[in-house]
């Protein structure tokens, strides 16, 4: 097990603690414009996508009641901006941090969007419910955890959805080493000291376990992403297997991986080793705990979970029971399409840019182009399939989208499935 920084405090000490330190060194570094974000999303498939993403079966609502706990200087701004008919509530124990989120909430003039200085363990004191919750990079700074997300989970709705994200134990190995190292020489988070500790990591080895996450890390280097990796007062970081034993704990269940390919054998370099039918034929969660190990640099987990009573199946996404028909296949927009130097026998390889790993690039060839140039948000895969004609069996077009939504090329609107399934295009050689 790599080193884990688990110490805990008494709560009330933690939650001093934290709120001088981000008091100090507000993290992300602040920002003052959006406008790039702001064009991104004037495009609604991009709405749509993330919607979905997290409600699969449910048409697409707009007037979500929207919790961000912990929002830092930006976050809580951006979601406004990207929603604009939800209600927004943000919190953070930083008073600086929500001062920067106030300056783009005038800026940006985010009227659905309200601010409270509170912890996440007070959250319920809004004695208000919400249909999402976005925690992202917080849980795994709190004394106790269980005791952070059990409050969020009595804030959200029945059928709501949680976005959280909470560090991964193996890939954070440097990290750990390095906090050690910073214990024991007793380096504070002083400029001096944060300068004198940028300099000491330039002269690392070129191999030690850090340096994945330097390569990764593209603020690293600056003096408050310094101090939040290697001197901040509380942090732990789970395994997979440690994941679903907290969420379970607290009375969630965990719905899917953010971006979900990282964690599949069937995708990749993991995709092409000699244990892979071994790996497929595995339960969901013993597969990503087992493709976690192989990997060894994950460094966060990002992930959605809902209410372990939620009615129905919170992402219920499948290729071996009826329905598949009428998914309507969406892009993720921030996709590519690659056109040079593909391998041979293939037009294109499809990348996303939000992937860690440049093994998870999908080549594919001129069939599978013109399905996916088919995709246009509104024609279920069994239209698509009609109007493919007879260039390929219906079994081989079907594994096509279930790679690209393995790929996370995709997501599926689901609420047209249980409509009577369309005709397949021929005779179907799935069983």
């Amino acid at each position: 097990m790599p080193l884990n920084n688990t110490k805990t405090a008494p709560a009330g000490d933690v939650i001093e603690k934290l709120g001088t330190f981000y008091e100090r060194h507000p993290y992300p570094a602040p920002i003052t414009n959006l406008d790039r974000h702001r064009e991104l999303y004037k495009d609604p498939a991009r709405r749509r996508a993330l919607y979905h993403l997290f409600w699969p079966s449910q048409n697409q609502r707009t007037d979500l009641e929207i919790l961000v706990a912990g929002c830092g200087t930006s976050q809580a701004a951006t979601i406004a901006l990207r929603e604009p008919d939800a209600r927004i509530t943000a919190i953070d124990i930083s008073a600086v941090s929500l001062h920067y989120t106030g300056d783009l909430k005038r800026k940006y003039q985010l009227e659905n969007l309200e601010l409270h200085q509170l912890p996440i363990e007070r959250v319920r004191e809004l004695g208000r419910s919400f249909d999402q919750v976005i925690c992202t990079g917080v849980l795994h700074h709190l004394s106790d955890p269980d005791t952070g997300l059990g409050a969020l989970r009595a804030v959200l709705e029945p059928q709501g959805a949680m976005h959280l994200m909470v560090y991964a134990a193996y890939g954070r190995t440097g990290i750990y080493m390095l906090q050690e190292y910073c214990r024991l020489l007793e380096v504070n988070p002083t400029a001096g000291e944060l300068n004198d500790l940028a300099i000491t990591i330039g002269a690392l080895p070129a191999d030690h376990p850090i340096a994945c996450v330097l390569r990764q890390a593209k603020d690293f280097r600056h003096p408050d992403a310094l101090a939040d990796a290697l001197l901040h007062p509380q942090d732990r970081a789970y395994t997979v297997p440690e994941l679903y034993a907290w969420l379970e704990r607290c009375g969630m269940s965990f719905g899917r991986w953010f971006e979900q390919a990282a964690y599949l054998p069937h995708c990749g370099v993991v995709a092409r080793t000699p244990h892979v039918e071994r790996l497929v034929s595995l339960p969901a969660r013993l597969q990503h705990a087992a493709v976690e190990l192989f990997r060894g640099t994950m460094t966060r987990h990002n992930f959605i979970a809902y209410r372990d009573n939620r009615n129905g199946d919170s992402q219920p996404v499948a290729f071996d029971r009826d329905g598949w028909r009428n998914y309507v296949p969406l892009r993720m927009p921030w996709t590519l399409d690659i056109r040079k130097r593909v391998p041979p026998g293939y037009i294109a390889v499809l990348i996303n840019r939000a992937h860690p790993y440049p093994d998870l690039a999908l080549p594919i060839d001129a069939v599978e182009e013109r399905l996916l140039g088919a995709i246009d948000g509104k024609r279920s895969i069994g239209e698509i399939l009609r109007n493919a004609g007879g260039e390929r069996d219906e079994a081989l077009a079907l594994r096509f989208f279930e790679r690209l939504w393995q790929y996370d090329q995709v997501v599926f609107d689901l609420t047209r499935a249980a409509e009577p399934a369309s005709p397949p295009p021929g005779p179907s050689k799935r069983r």
